[in-house]
């Protein structure tokens, strides 16, 4: 058995050094207090694996100390065995009903006493075991919901985690941006893959912080690429002009890196599908010809440029700062009519 740390509680000092030679003997640790009032100071002051308590005690005697022991959050679960020369069957019943472990009866026999140690701290253990793994489940748990939290929307969630699953849907009127980085793939082949995923990393925190403030949903990183929605899961009164001031925003971000990026960015504005795929990897996906037409728009020009679908351009307030370059052909759309307007990070407050 591994030693313990025992609290006795007797107004006997007799008793005291009989209980506290017979613990020594098996090996444990044990503090002295001389009556009631002494014993709760005593656990006020540090934790306790097991109590031994006198039932008759003056001024505040053992069944007031273990009623006080069971009400307090931090005491409740300490192992109390209650020795008392009371033998009634009322003093016993009492002090069970209260919470107490264990009764043994004055004058105890030590091998008795050891037995109700001994099964006592087994039990505490066992729950000190139980309490442990509970509360790695519950971190754990915990750490699940964060991530979850990290990669699915907030109301994806919060589905998620009341039924189950997370239905997909049709979304109207939800306005795509997808910004890519010009020369990429080429950079990559220059670099160690620690720079390059540094540099992405980089990106992908800043794009987060910018889509976040101008309203906007991050959706997902693929690759150099960076999606993001506005008014899909949270309503925006203008979502076009948000998606353009999330694109300007990033362009003084991605110049600030080492490669100086210059960036092409593609808005359409329609209907799309949204819901979660994967088993035991969740990832937040949205499907349909809105994310399609965006993603090509992201595709064209030489940088610093955002080209526009005709639906995007029809919801700009303010249409000055954007030229017509007629009918674009698109891969797996033919042909669209298209709008430009050159990219920069004055725009952003705007």
């Amino acid at each position: 058995m591994e030693p313990a740390r025992i609290l006795i509680v007797d107004d006997e000092p007799f008793n005291l050094d009989l209980l506290e030679q017979e613990l020594e003997l098996l090996g444990h640790t044990s503090v002295r207090a001389a009556n009631g009032r002494a014993a709760l100071d005593r656990l006020n002051e540090e934790p306790f694996d097991l109590v031994l308590l006198d039932v008759m005690m003056p001024a505040l005697d053992g069944y007031a100390v273990l009623e006080r022991m069971k009400a307090h959050e931090a005491w409740r679960h300490t192992p109390v065995v209650m020795i008392s020369a009371l033998v009634e069957i009322n003093s016993i019943v009492r002090c069970i009903e209260l919470g107490a472990e264990d009764y043994l009866p004055k004058p105890f026999e030590p091998v008795l006493l050891e037995a109700r140690i001994r099964s006592c701290l087994e039990r505490k253990r066992l729950r000190d075991r139980e309490m442990a793994h509970l509360r790695t489940i519950e971190r754990e748990r915990r750490r699940a919901d964060e991530l979850l939290r990290a990669i699915l929307p907030v109301s994806a969630v919060a589905e998620l985690m009341e039924t189950g699953q997370v239905k997909p849907r049709l979304f109207d009127d939800v306005a795509v941006l997808f910004i890519d980085l010009v020369g990429f793939t080429a950079w990559c082949h220059r670099q160690t893959p620690d720079v390059v995923v540094a540099e992405i990393q980089r990106l992908a925190e800043a794009f987060e912080i910018v889509a976040h403030e101008h309203g906007l949903e991050n959706i997902k990183t693929i690759g150099d690429a960076f999606m993001a929605t506005a008014n899909l899961l949270r309503p925006h009164a203008d979502p076009v002009e948000a998606a353009i001031r999330c694109a300007s925003g990033m362009v003084a971000v991605a110049a600030a890196g080492a490669p100086g990026w210059r960036l092409r960015a593609g808005i359409h504005i329609g209907s799309v599908v949204g819901g979660i795929v994967g088993r035991t990897k969740f990832t937040f996906d949205l499907w349909g010809d809105t994310v399609n037409v965006a993603a090509r728009l992201s595709g064209l020009g030489g940088g610093c440029t955002l080209h526009l679908s005709r639906e995007a351009f029809a919801r700009l307030a303010d249409q000055r700062a954007v030229r017509p370059i007629g009918n674009v052909m698109l891969k797996g759309k033919g042909e669209i009519e298209v709008y430009c307007r050159v990219l920069t990070s004055s725009d952003e407050g705007n």
